[in-house]
């Protein structure tokens, strides 16, 4: 488990960070999101003790990571942005280097081969790291981070540079580490968040922005009602019939998806459902509905709402905020 408690950072007279806090709990994926200069980084930093906090606490699995780091750190796994490898050895002896660093007491040929097995670097183990492709870096810099088994990972960008084929394996590889780890992600492409994360934390200006699952999120920071229809009627008949509709603020016939069936972006006034007035309309001009969906916005719909300013503190108490 992961508790933040009030963690603050100055700069000078720049506060960084701004009394947050938030919990992750075990088996819990948190995706961690900011724009540059939000204080993302900042606070990834004071979480695996590399910068000290002005005040507040970081504990990892209850241990201050300031007042005991040596035993806090050894909970975390850590993979910032760009790995910290040594490009002159290989694989396999970098990876026994580091199983010696963390003094791992685990089993080290099995412990290194189910490592090697779950990050897909097997195959280059006894090659030079500076002859691998960026992508096989990130995965051996993924690798370290697994050595001896932490409870706790932060992955910083943990797929950059591969392609997406590497992806997929990446992001299913998170979702099963998660089953058994606490992970803190963070990752400029909010569409892998979205896909792999149970909880979205936005840090804005220093301070928490938004805190929970990113379809709650959704919801909370669109007062809009929007939808996507498909009807195989006459598009200008449709037009004036949905426009006909009370509540109806936009209507507009995106493209012919097949010959004579439109596709309509259609939205309503807040909080007002118009699904069962589509339907309505829909039989009495004998049309065919072939499909009918509301219109859920993105992760980076939400981010840009929300870090734009338009949606100045959306959040709840799941993640022990207060």
């Amino acid at each position: 488990m992961i508790e933040v408690r009030n963690l603050t950072k100055h700069y000078g007279d720049k506060k960084a960070v701004n009394d947050i806090s938030f919990t992750v709990n075990d088996g819990e994926i948190l995706g961690f999101l900011g724009p540059n200069g939000a204080g993302k980084s900042t606070t990834m930093n004071m979480l695996t003790g590399y910068i000290s906090s002005t005040s507040g606490q970081a504990l990892i699995n209850g241990i201050d990571i300031l007042e005991d780091p040596i035993k806090a750190k050894s909970y975390i796994g850590y993979l910032p942005e760009i790995p910290p490898l040594y490009l002159d050895m290989t694989v396999h002896a970098y990876l026994n280097f580091v199983f010696d660093l963390k003094k791992c007491r685990l089993p080290r040929r099995s412990h290194m081969k189910d490592v090697m097995t779950l990050c897909k670097i097997q195959d280059v183990e006894n090659r030079l790291i500076k002859n691998l492709s960026k992508g096989y870096k990130q995965r051996v810099g993924l690798a370290q981070a697994l050595i001896n088994n932490p409870p706790v990972l932060i992955l910083d960008e943990p797929t950059v540079g591969l392609d997406p084929k590497q992806i997929i394996e990446i992001r299913t590889l998170i979702k099963r580490l998660g089953k058994n780890h606490t992970v803190i992600l963070s990752s400029h492409i909010l569409s892998e968040i979205q896909a792999v994360c149970d909880r979205v934390i936005i840090i804005n200006h220093g301070v928490i922005a938004a805190d929970d699952t990113a379809t709650n999120l959704s919801n909370q920071v669109t007062t809009d009602h929007r939808i996507m229809v498909r009807i195989d009627g006459e598009k200008p008949a449709v037009l004036q019939a949905i426009r006909s509709i009370e509540g109806i603020e936009y209507v507009r016939a995106d493209m012919e998806r097949e010959k004579g069936v439109w596709e309509y972006e259609i939205e309503a006034q807040p909080n007002q459902d118009i699904r069962y007035e589509i339907n309505r309309i829909a039989r009495e001009n004998n049309w065919n509905i072939l499909l009918l969906k509301t219109m859920e916005m993105t992760l980076e719909d939400i981010f840009l709402k929300i870090t734009m300013g338009e949606q100045v503190q959306v959040k709840n108490n799941k993640g022990g905020n207060e």
